[in-house]
């Protein structure tokens, strides 16, 4: 999630206009890795939330210091709807609510994220593709999502490069500027602490190196169309083990 908005505030420089200058408008990828939840006994599991295990009992719980959160809460609001909070430092970043339908096949995933000056919502609707098991919660089981809606205030990016670097600028506040020279530079107002570093392959096309904690998480290659209306992305997450391909599209 955060990895994918960082990801908005980076494009390569090139000398005189580059076709990576203007704003560009995020087309929200649909994930294709299935959604795993197990709420069962009282404990919640689901992959989507580092392979935590936690008790569904509306408290906070520690769980392994992560990038962006260090505390679950799970609350069971019903039958068929679930509440998910992670803090960090107490401050909350996330908060998902995630409903199934009355006949158990679609799910309802609402996310915000808080992390920005403004919260960022997310929601993607998943059919069932495996059953709950036996007296576990209905959101157990696993689904495919068809559709994922992303608020405005989180799709748009404005890029401006030049020969010496690129810069990058959400309208959340965050910024990145970075040369081309190999080193890693800091997002700003970036929770996370992301370090970036940039490579030119060619006029349309760059790879960026993201790194945490002296981690590299993950490694991203754009190129912009010959037509100059769509940027496209591939996408390697390197903790998930897992690429995702993706497009910009200009704003006119």
């Amino acid at each position: 999630m955060k990895t994918l908005l960082i990801l908005l505030l980076l494009a390569p420089a090139v000398f005189g206009q580059s076709p990576f200058d203007g704003t560009w408008v995020l087309d929200p990828p649909i994930p294709q890795k299935p959604i795993a939840y197990l709420l069962a006994q009282g404990v919640f599991h689901s992959s989507d939330w580092a392979d935590v295990e936690v008790n569904a009992d509306g408290r906070d719980h520690k769980v392994a210091d992560g990038d962006y959160w260090d505390t679950l809460n799970v609350r069971v609001v019903d039958t068929r709807t679930v509440q998910i909070i992670a803090k960090k430092a107490g401050k909350t970043m996330f908060t998902e609510l995630t409903q199934v339908s009355p006949d158990g096949s679609t799910l309802t995933q609402q996310i915000k994220d808080t992390t920005e000056a403004q919260a960022v919502t997310t929601e993607t609707f998943a059919h069932r593709i495996e059953k709950a098991p036996p007296d576990a919660h209905l959101i157990s089981g696993s689904w495919h999502a068809y559709q994922v809606n992303r608020s405005n205030n989180g799709s748009l990016i404005t890029y401006k490069c030049t020969p010496q670097g690129f810069s990058g600028e959400t309208p959340l506040g965050e910024k990145f500027d970075a040369k081309f020279d190999g080193k890693f530079y800091p997002v700003e107002d970036d929770p996370g602490h992301t370090l970036v570093a940039a490579k030119l392959l060619n006029p349309s096309t760059v790879e960026l190196t993201h790194k945490r904690k002296d981690k590299i998480v993950s490694v991203a290659r754009l190129s912009v169309a010959a037509d100059g209306k769509t940027l496209h992305v591939v996408f390697e997450n390197k903790d998930a083990g897992t690429t995702t391909t993706f497009d910009f599209h200009r704003q006119p």
